[in-house]
């Protein structure tokens, strides 16, 4: 293979080269090809002179000396062009005569094809075939081939990545970027000699899949960064752009690196970068081409996470779980020798791991077991059993019986049960660290994972199993399972005495909370089909079921219990479930409760709790609910010892509501009333209007007691007496002052009467004569006035209907009346 030359020089060079005053193409006007090998194509030289300009720094001296000529950046590029050819270039400053111009020599590398010996362009850096002076003649040979220089030898390029550490990763993780994606922009790196970036392209190059590395473009120097064509752009820091790549052009974004500046602060999260990185800090870039060996895709971090633990090179979380995941994949890739490295390097007891590694490992473990010796898997499963007991990360699974097989294997899980035996039952018995803010159902999740792993190792816990499935019950109503549930599943298959006790344990403490126990069972199938009788447990089950048949709560109780399969005359806590399943934190109704009163006994009720329920029941009731009266005086009878005072007193009071209506009641009945009342406080609003209202409603009928009317009235008891006015006020009591004139008068002797009671009466008894009875008087017609005088004097007295005629006359001597009534009462 031959490649063309070409040799592209500022008219200065040129003139300094041929000792010239001018050159034949315009007096030093500008730069031009001064030598070409035959046979390139005219559209080649016109590409190439575009690639081939050189502009040195801003501060490069006019008429530099020999060392500070040697000083400036080489621009050393490796060009594409349109037609897939390659253009390999160096170009370098030259001291002219007063001036500083440049010259630069290029080989030509025609589509399709490479270096000769499939060689890289970096490894062609400062060979000795550049020439940096316009050659003698116009015509040059072609060549056959660009020896490195040793520029690039093994320990210089070591030397350099060490030097640039903290660089390493995210360069190559940039890197990657350009490669994969050419949308994602160029890479400028920014360092204080050219050199400098040619050993970036040689330390890129070793690192890149090998298509990749020989079609990568770059250039060492430029002064124009966002003009640049190639993916890879060298510049001195006086020329870098703005970190955040804002200069970039078409060409895509610029990601800026200053490798002259302060070190990077950022993680990199690139475990293919990370691991490239680490291989370079570890002077170990064979390892490259042994990677390059194993199978895998371009850019992935396994194969090279493998070679490099294998190797002994430390790395990361990120780039240990990449290896797992990698050999977990292609349990046969590595032999037996390299087995046993990478679990030796994963199981070093001296790092820190992250949960995505052990899932990794874990993985891993699966595909080895059966297939890897025993004391592989062996070490494997000890980790992760080691990392469970102490590390408290509840997603890492407890690894299979059969890691631990063999006498291997068995050394392994005896030294592992010496070790965490103790602290996997002090684990255990403790339940672990609270954990703030934790995610639902970790506790359960951690139990689980102790549980399991005593069953692997055959550690003895049968004494600390009920406390520890008393804990898990109560976390699994409490949090629920969470993202735990199918892990618990497994546990109850695995271990029947767990699933037994744990069962029997939801069951007991099911009616404490019941919601939380249906809650629990719809998200965790719980297999309780079996021997055990757990009515509780079948009857959250069947809850959602029942209610869905229909809005008859009593009768979704008796579907819930029924599902149960207990009568609660044999097992009242039955009654508690259903209750709080079909009530949950609200109450039933009063003729609810009747019904749930009626269909068990009170022995059931109260041993089962559920007569607070139908307490509260009566307690909460509206104050029109007929029913409420009716329940208090069973209640009262079922319960004496269980019913506090303050309630015993509020249920008083609606018996005696329910006495004053049915005429039961004992004299005094506004003592009654207002004793009742004293003793309840603070009294529920419905049962307050429930015992007035009916006190009120009684006196306001025409055969009440007159007794009760005149203690009443005299009681003074704003409360009361406001009742009374309220109740006047009602559609009934409207309702027959419109129809029957007898109990007009009747309510208007009674409002007219006893104006010295008390403050309270005296306006309550104003306000109904004015605001009650003259609207409806104003609505009788005459015949029904007279109706009501004559009622009021049969009644009463001539008196009595003389005062309804003044009370209904004209407003004009009403007022006049009225004030000398009222003057009459101040002066008493």
């Amino acid at each position: 293979m031959s490649l063309a030359q070409l040799h592209y020089t500022s008219a200065s060079a040129a003139s300094a080269a041929s000792a010239a005053s001018a050159d034949d193409d315009g007096g030093g006007s500008g730069a031009h090809f001064t030598a070409v090998s035959t046979g390139l194509p005219t559209r080649v030289l016109a590409e190439a002179e575009q690639l081939l300009r050189y502009e040195p720094p801003a501060d490069a001296p006019h008429r530099p000396t020999p060392d500070q000529l040697r000083s400036l950046p080489e621009a050393f590029s490796f060009s594409a062009l349109p037609d897939g050819g390659h253009l390999l270039s160096r170009a370098v400053a030259f001291a002219g005569h007063g001036t500083l111009g440049f010259h630069a020599h290029a080989v030509h590398l025609e589509a399709g094809t490479r270096l000769p010996g499939d060689a890289l362009p970096i490894t062609a850096w400062r060979s000795p075939s550049w020439a940096s002076t316009p050659p003698d003649g116009g015509t040059p040979d072609r060549i056959s081939a660009l020896p490195a220089s040793a520029a690039f030898g093994p320990e210089a390029l070591n030397d350099f990545a060490v030097s640039r550490s903290p660089w390493l990763a995210a360069v190559f993780a940039d890197l990657r970027r350009v490669c994969e994606d050419p949308s994602a922009g160029r890479l400028v790196l920014v360092e204080r000699h050219s050199a400098d970036v040619a050993r970036w392209i040689a330390l890129a190059s070793a690192v890149l899949p090998p298509d990749d590395a020989h079609r990568l473009t770059f250039t060492t120097y430029t002064r124009r960064p966002a003009h640049s064509p190639h993916r890879v752009v060298g510049v001195l820091p006086q020329d870098a752009p703005p970190p955040d790549g804002s200069e970039g052009s078409g060409a895509g974004p610029l990601r800026v690196r200053d490798c002259a500046g302060a070190r990077p602060g950022e993680p990199v999260d690139d475990a293919w970068a990370e691991t490239c990185a680490r291989i370079w800090r570890n002077r170990s870039p064979e390892l490259f081409r042994a990677a390059a060996e194993l199978p895998g895709g371009p850019f992935a971090a396994g194969p090279l996470a493998v070679t490099a633990l294998c190797a002994g090179v430390p790395l990361g979380a990120a780039e240990r779980a990449a290896a797992a995941e990698w050999a977990a994949e292609r349990p046969y890739a590595l032999d037996e020798e390299r087995t046993h490295r990478l679990a030796d390097a994963l199981t070093d007891p001296d790092i820190d791991r992250t949960p995505t590694e052990l899932a990794a490992v874990a993985r891993l473990l699966t595909a080895l077991d059966g297939r890897a010796p025993a004391s592989v898997t062996g070490s494997l499963g000890a980790l992760l059993v080691t990392v469970a007991v102490y590390g408290g990360d509840v997603s890492v699974a407890p690894p299979g019986r059969t890691v631990f097989a063999e006498p291997g294997g068995e050394r392994v899980a005896t030294a592992l049960v010496e070790a965490v035996g103790d602290d996997l039952r002090a684990e255990l018995a403790s339940g672990g660290p609270v954990v703030p803010d934790a995610v639902p159902g970790r506790s359960v999740g951690r139990t689980v994972q102790l549980l399991r792993i005593a069953r692997l190792l055959d550690v003895d816990c049968v004494e600390l199993l009920p406390a520890v499935v008393s804990r898990m019950a109560r976390s699994l109503l409490d949090e629920g399972a969470g993202d735990f549930g199918p892990v618990l599943l497994d546990l109850l298959d695995e271990q029947f005495n767990v699933r037994t006790a744990l069962l029997g344990e939801l069951d007991r403490i099911a009616p404490q909370d019941p919601s939380a126990t249906e809650r629990l069972l719809a998200g965790v199938a719980l297999p309780f089909t079996g021997a055990q009788a757990l009515p509780h447990l079948r009857m959250c089950a069947a809850a959602p079921e029942a209610r869905a048949s229909g809005d008859d709560r009593v009768k979704v109780l008796n579907a819930v219990l029924r599902a149960g399969g207990m009568s609660p005359f044999t097992e009242p806590l039955v009654l508690r479930t259903a209750v709080g399943l079909v009530w949950g934190d609200g109450v039933p109704t009063v003729g609810e409760a009747r019904l749930l009163l009626a269909g068990s006994t009170s022995d059931a009720h109260r041993t089962a709790g559920t007569w607070s329920v139908l307490v509260a029941a009566a307690l909460g009731a509206p104050a029109d609910d007929p029913e409420a009266p009716e329940l208090a005086p069973d209640l009262l009878r079922g319960f004496p010892q269980e019913i506090d005072a303050r309630a015993r007193g509020a249920l008083h009071l609606l018996e005696f509501a329910r006495d004053v209506r049915s005429g039961a009641a004992e004299p005094g009945w506004a003592e009654q009333a207002r004793t009742l009342c004293a003793g309840a406080e603070p009294v529920e609003p419905g049962v307050r209007e429930q015992a007035f209202g009916a006190l009120a409603g009684r006196l306001l009928d025409p055969d009440r007691p007159e007794a009760e009317l005149y203690a009443f009235v005299h009681c003074d008891d704003p409360d009361l007496i406001a009742a009374y006015g309220s109740a006047a006020r009602r559609d009934a009591v409207l309702a027959r002052l419109r129809s029957d004139p007898a109990y007009v008068a009747d309510c208007f002797t009674v409002w007219s009467s006893h104006p010295h009671a008390g403050r309270a009466w005296s306006e309550t008894r104003a306000a109904l004569l004015e605001e009650v009875l003259r609207p409806v008087v104003r609505g009788l017609s005459a015949g029904e006035v007279t109706a009501v005088e004559e009622a009021a004097e049969r009644a009463g007295s001539s008196r009595t209907a003389e005062a309804f005629r003044a009370w209904n006359r004209p407003d004009g001597f009403r007022r006049r009346l009225g004030n000398r009534l009222a003057a009459r009462v101040r002066r008493s």
